[in-house]
């Protein structure tokens, strides 16, 4: 009754005006006939691209830091859990108002202030994710073409660019352009390829899982792998936890560009976790079992999932599993990244973008930062999600002390739709408090990876989205009692 209530009370009748105050459709409150979304909806979101490789790779990481099977099926299925919370939590905001993220930053952050974490979101973590995502999916599909053209690997000799050779950057450019593609179909074109990606991608990664498996000699002796340097360190442990999360911080700080279409919360709070939980359960299978299947098949340790697969002797096999986990990966860059970004730097520069144009930015940047370096080994993986848990734990921290603290749940949509010219809320446009909390909250733990000689801050570095959450939190709740309006 609430929701039906405040459908009606503040979105149907301020519709209008809010909409003459020049905001584009995109980022007006959803009216009830907008909310399309319902349970199947949240519970399909992310099936496909679960299976994506560069988590894969986050989790071989796992063993090469010295945790046995069971320990990574337990911290990857923790993550799944953490995640699935945040998710809801994060998400039922939007739900509640229809609003989507770059509207809801506003009344956490101020109408000027809302431009830094947005752009944190949209354009920094977008560009990176979509660089980063794409030269690993560039990397796999080397394997493919070199099982068709022979020497594929050797074209070019010795020349490099930049650290990239000759063969992956056409793969890249390959991939690079059906990415933009798919992205620049619009949502129709992405809601297609979402419901018919998913079950394929099922399909193929249930057949690695049970290749693997044979290969090893069944499940028993993947279950009781244990790494040549084990290491039961419970801050290990909850360092792997804070990667594989991190992987997933995008959407959970930009949750509400999903949940505002949503016909009621119940179907966000059930069908997220329901939906996403059951995928991890196969994605820890799978990942077990490649990772640890192919060590104990062929003796040695493999970080890239892609070169685990390539084992493989049956060609067929190799391509379908290979484009199947692109699949996964190329849902995850455009709907979690693409997509995002083009939302956000829409909402804050409506003159100079539009959805897709900020799309194909953030591709170009997102190829100009040199991903490749990002993912050379677990050690630059691991510094890379360290900088994105930075990032967006001291945003969905702020958010949720926000909302669920300062505001009580109820926001007042006058504050966050406001005339051209005015600052809304706070003086000048911005919450001193929310902005100073966040870069604190931001620099704690990013410094950690360059002060080796203050444990604690190395420590919170390790644990990057989990101390900038929890740090930004606890400020917060302390001190927004004086982010009150100051005009």
């Amino acid at each position: 009754m609430e929701h039906a209530r405040l459908e009606k009370s503040e979105l149907e009748q301020a519709y209008d005006q809010y909409k003459s105050y020049g905001y584009s459709e995109d980022i007006l409150p959803k009216k009830p006939d907008q909310r399309d979304w319902g349970m199947s909806n949240y519970a399909t979101l992310w099936m496909g691209a679960v299976h994506n490789i560069m988590s894969y790779m986050t989790v071989a990481g796992f063993f090469m830091l010295g945790l046995n099977t069971k320990q990574v099926l337990l911290a990857v299925m923790l993550s799944a859990l953490i995640v699935s919370s945040f998710y809801v939590l994060n998400g039922y905001s939007a739900a509640k108002y229809g609003l989507p993220f770059a509207m809801l930053l506003r009344d956490t952050f101020g109408v000027k202030g809302s431009i830094i974490p947005a752009l944190c979101r949209g354009l920094i973590a977008g560009l990176v994710f979509f660089g980063t995502t794409t030269v690993v999916g560039a990397e796999s599909l080397n394997v493919i073409f070199s099982r068709f053209i022979p020497n594929y690997m050797s074209l070019g000799g010795g020349f490099n660019l930049l650290g990239l050779t000759v063969p992956t950057m056409i793969s890249y450019a390959v991939l690079w352009v059906v990415t933009v593609l798919l992205f620049l179909g619009g949502m129709n074109v992405l809601g297609k390829f979402g419901n018919w990606s998913s079950p394929i991608v099922y399909v193929f990664i249930i057949g690695a899982a049970v290749w693997a498996i044979n290969m090893a000699g069944g499940f028993g002796p993947i279950m009781d792998y244990i790494p040549k340097d084990p290491n039961s360190s419970p801050l290990v442990f909850i360092a792997c936890v804070s990667a594989l999360v991190s992987n997933w911080a995008g959407p959970v700080v930009n949750m509400a560009d999903f949940t505002h279409r949503a016909k009621s919360p119940r179907d966000v709070i059930i069908g997220l976790p329901l939906g996403f939980m059951l995928s991890y359960v196969l994605f820890a299978i799978t990942c077990v079992a490649l990772i640890a299947g192919t060590e104990i098949a062929f003796g040695e340790p493999i970080f890239n999932i892609v070169h685990a697969i390539d084992k493989i002797d049956n060609t067929f096999s190799v391509v379908v599993l290979i484009l199947a986990l692109n699949v996964g990966a190329t849902a995850f860059v455009v709907f979690a990244n693409l997509l995002p970004s083009g939302l956000q730097m829409t909402s804050l520069f409506p003159k100079l973008f539009t959805v897709k144009s900020a799309g194909i930015l953030t591709a170009i940047v997102g190829t100009l930062i040199l991903p490749w370096k990002l993912v050379s080994s677990a050690t630059t993986l691991f510094y890379f999600y360290s900088f994105i848990g930075s990032i967006f734990g001291p945003i969905a921290g702020i958010m949720l002390s926000s909302f669920y603290i300062h505001r009580k749940r109820k926001l007042n949509l006058d504050n966050i739709y406001v005339p051209e010219g005015s600052n809304g809320e706070y003086k000048n446009g911005y919450n001193p408090i929310a902005m100073a909390v966040l870069a604190i909250s931001f620099i704690l733990p990013m410094s950690g990876a360059f002060l080796k000689s203050v444990p604690l801050l190395v420590k919170m570095n390790e644990f990057a989205f989990f101390s900038g959450l929890i740090v930004s939190f606890i400020l917060y709740t302390i001190f927004a009692k004086w982010s009150k309006p100051s005009h």
